[in-house]
């Protein structure tokens, strides 16, 4: 019996009181200004000396840049809170656009600064990084002193920035409010996306297929605006890379997750060699579920006739009772998180799909969002994003910047979580039926990111080349995503889900771009370090924590070779890491062998 009941509705009040309409908040944005502004001021009359006497001055600027950079994360956090929460919030949309010009301002002065950077030779620049004050920024500093000799001139780089806002960004805006006016009819119910999703995990195949028919034709209804958006945002962000010189698509994706294109490579040739366990899973399902093949609605449907449902408060007691078998740190984030109201996960209309873990760094919270229905797949969502937050926690005792993580190693800390809560289900299962639909749970999230994210980065691949030869078309995007699934689900789907392109918002985030392939890694790395963890038990969460707090501040190879002894760019990693996958498959397999 727990001693705390958990409310499912998150505390915005605590951080700005009010929401859309707070004083609090109008005010935060107006001192934001002012901080960009004053830290514009200080960039712009640094002359760099070219002598160890910029130590002082650069780590003035760095004091500034930290509480800039807080104030609009900040603003940030909250927005997006406030839309998530509230899909017709038109006045959140509007401070949306707000914040959308504070960060676009703070990128001009980034930009500005990033320059001053580059008028620092090297010689002086190695003097400089050696300095017992700036030794513990160094590789941020160098990574962003490279990139900036990479772009073009300060003036240029602003213009795009300005630019932006209402080209690129707009553009991503504009898929927002697209997807809150989407309604999906549902038993004389009119459901937002959100909640149309969440059917695809019914167990009843006639409600998957009966809402998946809905879903294509709402998608298809706003095709041609969607592909529009796609197109235009795309359009821009190749006409950035075209001036700066950049032919490869991958170039900044790479860059922004600090991995090698031979990581990349060698992990997508890794999971293309070893798909014929997955296959085989799908394949089976199919049986099981009386089918010949399945379907793409078919992809998130529990096996057999039971279904296991836990509600708000049983899950939290799950989630928080497994993070504490494996540390007491995970432990103690978990209960603050719960008891603190850190979680949206209401089912309600009007909110967003998805899930999301955001920051703010100056109230040191976090802020979770989901719709929570009870099932397998929602507990273990919940404990994804409970990582997050726990990644963010365990940097805590970082300096400001080096507390920016890549999204690829972001992931890893959430797939770690939801690793320690799933591995956690099948084993308490009491039952076989049971333990093959929690096993059936875990094996869909291994299709999903083995798969599903393997099919995005095709489709973005194939798109971004043929974008860049002309806009192309909403037919055409149809046939790419096709494409891009049936080849990355080996074919053994009936049917496919070519508007896939319109309904993931994911190809419309303007901040990440192929925002897929980190997924996958995270997925794959998290695995290496699980396996590890299983290996040296409970004593492990310290290493752990060590791992988290270097994942800002080196490549992703680094890292690995650091705290795992792995090299990414060879197969041994990889292979060790699926079999994790494909053991569950096989365990799957015998256990049906004979249903």
């Amino acid at each position: 019996m727990t001693a705390t009941t958990y409310k499912d509705v998150w505390d915005l009040d605590i951080l700005f009181n009010g929401g859309s309409a707070s004083e609090a908040f109008a005010n935060h944005l107006t001192e934001t200004s002012e901080s960009i502004s004053a830290f514009e001021k200080k960039v712009n009359k640094w002359s760099p000396l070219n002598t160890t006497e910029d130590v002082g001055k650069l780590n003035g600027l760095l004091e500034e840049f930290e509480q800039t950079a807080k104030m609009i994360r900040q603003a940030g956090a909250f927005v997006s809170c406030l839309q998530a929460q509230n899909t017709n919030d038109k006045s959140a949309k509007s401070l949306q656009a707000k914040v959308t010009s504070l960060s676009a301002a703070f990128q001009t002065v980034l930009t500005g600064f990033d320059s001053k950077l580059t008028e620092i030779n090297d010689t002086v620049w190695l003097k400089l990084m050696e300095d017992p004050s700036l030794r513990g920024v160094s590789f941020v500093l160098t990574e962003r002193k490279e990139r900036a000799q990479e772009k073009l001139s300060k003036a240029e780089e602003a213009l795009i920035n300005s630019l932006g806002v209402d080209g690129y960004h707009g553009w991503g805006q504009l898929y927002d409010l697209i997807v809150g006016s989407i309604k999906i009819p549902f038993e004389g119910q009119s459901l937002s996306v959100g909640q149309a999703f969440n059917k695809f995990s019914n167990p009843d195949r006639e409600v998957r297929k009966g809402i998946f028919e809905k879903w294509e034709e709402a998608w298809a209804e706003s095709s041609d605006l969607l592909a529009k958006t796609l197109n235009h945002l795309s359009g821009f962000r190749l006409s950035v890379y075209e001036q700066r010189g950049w032919e490869e698509v991958l170039k900044e994706p790479l860059h922004l997750n600090r991995m090698k294109k031979e990581t990349l490579d060698m992990m997508w040739k890794v999971i293309s060699d070893n798909k014929e366990p997955l296959v085989k899973y799908l394949d089976r399902k199919a049986k099981l579920l009386g089918v010949e093949k399945l379907s793409w609605y078919d992809l998130d449907a529990p096996y057999g006739k039971t279904e296991s449902k836990a509600s708000y408060q049983e899950g939290a007691d799950f989630i928080l009772e497994h993070f504490a078998r494996f540390g007491e740190e995970m432990a103690a984030f978990g209960r603050m998180a719960f008891e603190e109201q850190w979680i949206e996960a209401q089912d309600r209309p009007g909110k967003a799909p998805g899930g999301f873990h955001t920051y703010f760094p100056e109230s040191k919270q976090s802020r979770i969002f989901m719709t929570y229905s009870g099932t397998p797949s929602n507990i273990s969502t919940l404990a994804h994003e409970l990582g997050h937050g726990f990644h963010t926690y365990a940097m805590r005792g970082q300096h400001y910047l080096n507390r920016n993580y890549a999204m690829n190693v972001a992931e890893t800390a959430s797939t770690f979580a939801e690793a320690i809560v799933s591995d956690a289900a099948v084993k308490k299962a009491t039952t076989t039926e049971e333990k093959l639909a929690l096993l059936d749970d875990k094996i869909q999230r291994s299709v999903a990111l083995l798969m599903n994210i393997h099919a995005r980065f095709l489709f973005e691949s194939s798109f971004y080349q043929e974008r860049k030869q002309g806009p192309v078309s909403t037919e055409r995007l149809n046939e790419l995503m096709l494409s891009a699934q049936k080849e990355a689900y080996c074919g053994a789907l009936d049917e496919y889900h070519p508007m896939f392109w319109a309904s993931k918002l994911h190809f419309f985030i303007t901040g990440v771009p192929f925002y897929n392939f980190p997924y996958t890694f995270g997925y794959l790395f998290s695995l290496g370090i699980y396996g590890q963890a299983l290996e040296e038990g409970k004593g492990y969460e310290e290493k752990y924590i060590a791992l988290l707090e270097d994942s800002a501040s080196m490549t992703v190879e680094d890292l690995a070779q650091k705290h795992l002894q792995e090299d990414l760019t060879k197969a041994d990693f990889w292979e060790k890491a699926l079999k994790v996958c494909i053991d569950d498959i096989e365990e799957f397999l015998e256990l049906t062998e004979n249903k």
